[in-house]
């Protein structure tokens, strides 16, 4: 009996995105492109280039996003292996972003129409990804509420 070595499982495709949080506020981002996803909402991050770095990937496309430079802190765990489904070759994974200090400014590109600081009583206020809404449920704790 011949045996047959099974065929590889092929590795997810990994994006990232943060869980920003400044002042008890978590940063949404309304996506303008692509067409589909226009007008929804978003924990900004973006694609893992083949070889990078998840922490290093989510701080390039944060700068490349919103000119936004901040150390990228813990994952936030999601339901599979520490990761969230996105499609059947693709995860999204989410780390938290705790930015101290009294200001923070993240700026509006080209991939984002506008970006809000949502506080717990608001964060459910936007139209979230479908992808991201667990994710932003999860991050609710860590918020503040206005009262």
């Amino acid at each position: 009996m011949t045996s047959h070595p099974l065929p590889p499982t092929p590795v997810p495709k990994i994006v990232v995105a943060a869980g920003v949080i400044h002042n008890g506020r978590l940063l949404a981002a309304r996506r303008s492109t692509p067409p589909a996803l226009a007008g929804q909402w978003e924990l900004p991050g973006g694609k893992v280039e083949t070889g990078e770095d998840p922490r290093a990937a989510l701080q390039r496309e944060l700068v490349e996003e919103l000119a936004l430079s901040v150390e990228i802190g813990d994952q936030l765990d999601g339901p599979v292996s520490g990761d969230w489904p996105l499609t059947d070759d693709a995860v999204l994974r989410v780390f938290i972003v705790d930015v101290a200090g009294p200001a923070l400014v993240a700026k509006v590109g080209d991939s984002h129409s506008e970006i809000r600081w949502l506080d717990a009583d608001s964060l459910m206020s936007v139209q979230w990804l479908p992808a991201d809404r667990a994710p932003v449920e999860q991050l609710r704790s860590r918020l503040q509420s206005p009262h």
